[in-house]
Parts: C-alpha cells; structure tokens; sequence
C-alpha cells in the first residue's frame, strides 16, 4: 500500500518520539492528543515502553492490563519482529506511527498504530492495529480490544469449555473438539486447564475482532488459519466455525495447539510430532485410516522403498504441495502406535524427546532402539512388518 506524498511528507518532517529507540511512535501533527499534556506524555511514553516490550516474552510486558492478558498476548504474537523487511534487509525498516487516538470514556483510549517503512518516495504499509490504553496510576496500560469487539456474542459453555459465537454454533462438533481436547490433555498431563475459543465467519474477522486491521503477511490470505495463545492453564483459540475448517483443527492442529502447551514445538523431534498429529487427528481433514491407505497404495506398493532413505529425504505424496502428505511421519506414527500400545504414552513422549531432527538421525535410532528393539540396522525390515501388519 503506498501513502500520498503529502502524508509521506508529513511523516517525515513532524514525528518524534521520547527516547532513542527503534521503537519510538512517530506521531502526525494532526492526531488529536489529550489536552493534558502530563497525560499525553504518560500515554506516549507508556505506549513506547508497551511497544518495545512487545519483543519479549509476553509475559514480561508490564504494560499489558493484567485482566485480560491472554486477549492481549494473542495480538502482541503478531506484532514480533514486525520491524524487519528480508526484501530491504533491514532489521529496524518498518517504525510504528500513530494514526488515532480515540478517547473512549474518562481513563481509556482506543490507540491506533500503524508500522510502515519508507523506500524512496514510497510509504510501505507492513500493518495496522488497535489497543485500548487504560490509565493505571502513574502509567497507562494496552489490552486488545477483543473482548469489546465481542461483548455482544453468545456463549455456549462445556465444562471448562467456553465456545463465543455471534448467531449459530454446531453443537457436536464443539463437543467433539472439547472430547478430544481432553484426550490430548490427559495424554500431555495437562491438569486444570480452562479454554475460551471464538468462532468466527472466516479469517478476516478473526484478525479484526483482535485488534489487527491489517498484516502485510496476511495480505489476500482468507484460509484457514488458527490464533492461539496460553497464559498459565488458561487457553485462547480463535478459530473459523466453518464446519470443514473445525474438522480439520480438531484433530491434526488441536494436537500442536496442546503440545505446544507443554513444551515449545522447537525442542520436539518433529517427525514425531507430525506423527503423533497424524495419528491421533489426520491432517487436512483426512482421517488416519485413509490416510494409511493412500500411503499403502501411494508409497508402500513398491516393495523395493527403502525407508532409511525416505527419512533422510522427505517423500510427499499428498494430492497437492499445499496439502501435502510426508511418508516418513506415516512411517513413525506406525512406530508411536506400537510404543503406546506396548509402553502407554509415557514411552512416547521420551521418544518425542530425543532431540532435534539432524541429518543421519542419529539420536533417533538410539532412543527407538532403546525402546522397541528396532535398530539403524534392521530398521527398512522393521518398518516393513509394522506396514504389513497395519489395518
């Protein structure tokens, strides 16, 4: 998006900010500010101060009003590493600028900010989002403006469940989404935990009711996309109730959500990990035992596969590049069913634990060795037995 010169100009010559970092809100002239200006200063310097934090860990912001921390970390997700632009190879290319101030009632304000960077004689929009800015004695603090966006949807509870929706919600598969929650959650021992989802029309109303008005990322993006966040056992999701898309999120991405409760997805094996959300969910839609079956007809009809090779080289065989179907996590999820059918999940989750995928795979054929039997040695005859034996 390119901005008018004059506006570009304006930028240019009248923004300024309170110290020297590369986070400092560059203000246009014509934003209406608090006639206070012991108010105005405060709300500046808080929201520079919000702005710089937001590159930490959520939970280190001090500037996030504590009641609704979880509506708010959610949109401080999408505001990392906003700065840097790979096409000008610049880490500080984009600056955050004001574009409205609206005083909302005596202490709140709804902020407007928008990161744009500037090439030549161009203004490049990379995104634009909304907060509100509540004073807090000596320093104002920001929330998403979720839970205003939403004060007028219903709700539909479930135990520790808690579905928001705006007209008509699809009460089996939210049951279905909280029943399998639950099974991801007593596998993963995650106690007590309580989550909130928000169903939306589609994914551009998942980013407004957020607070994010526009993400260069996202540009043209309508697809299936899920927004997430954990704040000690409490869980935010905010999905697309669409019936295709919830099918899909309840099994393969439901897993990654909880999984990543426990431990960053980072430190997983991800092999196993995509194994695991195969088999306990499918993935796109598709359940495990079709799967299977298209990995059989697929892959596993040429009985001169050698699987050592298909771990080192990533073998697709979905129907597209965009929905596609790796052999190899087929191949471990045949292993994680029969470790938890002869071990329980306990054995599952060190296996998931044997570290970072590595070329040759090393750390993974000790811990599978340890515990199944099965070696770098015998490991294509091996999986050949799990295959022939699967239904």
């Amino acid at each position: 998006m390119k901005l008018p010169t004059k506006l570009l100009f304006i930028f240019f010559l009248s923004s300024f900010g309170f110290s020297q970092s590369n986070f400092d809100v560059k203000i246009n002239p014509d934003i209406q500010l608090p006639k206070d200006s012991v108010l105005t200063k405060s709300l500046l310097h808080s929201l520079n101060q919000f702005l710089l934090a937001s590159q930490n860990a959520n939970q280190e912001n001090r500037f996030v009003l504590q009641s609704e921390k979880k509506e708010t970390f959610v949109l401080l997700d999408e505001i990392k590493d906003l700065q840097k632009s790979k096409r000008f190879n610049n880490d500080y290319f984009y600056k955050p600028y004001l574009t409205n101030v609206v005083l909302l009632d005596s202490n709140k304000y709804l902020i407007q900010i928008s990161f744009i960077g500037i090439s030549e004689s161009n203004a490049i929009l990379n995104s634009t989002f909304e907060f509100i800015a509540q004073s807090d004695n000596d320093k104002f603090v920001f929330s998403s403006p979720l839970l205003r966006n939403t004060k007028d949807w219903k709700l539909y509870k479930i135990r520790n469940f808690s579905f928001f929706y705006k007209d008509t919600i699809n009460k089996n598969l939210v049951l279905s989404l909280a029943k399998q929650t639950t099974s991801f959650e007593q596998k993963l021992q995650l106690a007590n935990r309580n989550s909130t989802y928000y169903l939306c029309d589609d994914f551009v109303e998942m980013q407004k009711i957020i607070g994010l008005n526009y993400k260069l990322k996202f540009n043209g993006w309508n697809d299936d996309t899920v927004l997430s966040v954990s704040e000690g056992t409490n869980n935010l999701v905010i999905l697309n109730k669409d019936e295709v898309s919830l099918n899909e999120y309840i099994g393969h991405d439901l897993w990654h959500d909880k999984l990543s409760e426990k431990i960053s997805r980072s430190k997983i094996y991800k092999p196993l990990d995509e194994a695991c959300a195969y088999l306990y969910g499918g993935s796109w839609g598709i359940s495990w035992n079709e799967i299977f079956k298209m990995f059989k007809a697929r892959v596993a009809i040429n009985k001169n596969t050698d699987w050592k090779n298909v771990k080192e080289n990533s073998l697709d065989f979905g129907d597209s590049k965009e929905k596609h179907l790796i052999a190899d996590y087929v191949v471990n999820a045949l292993i994680v069913k029969k470790i938890e059918r002869e071990k329980g999940f306990s054995a599952v989750w060190e296996f998931l634990n044997c570290g970072k995928w590595e070329k040759g795979n090393e750390k993974y054929y000790q811990v599978l060795q340890k515990l199944t039997g099965i070696t770098k040695e015998n490991y294509n005859e091996k999986v050949w037995e799990l295959i022939s034996k699967e239904k």
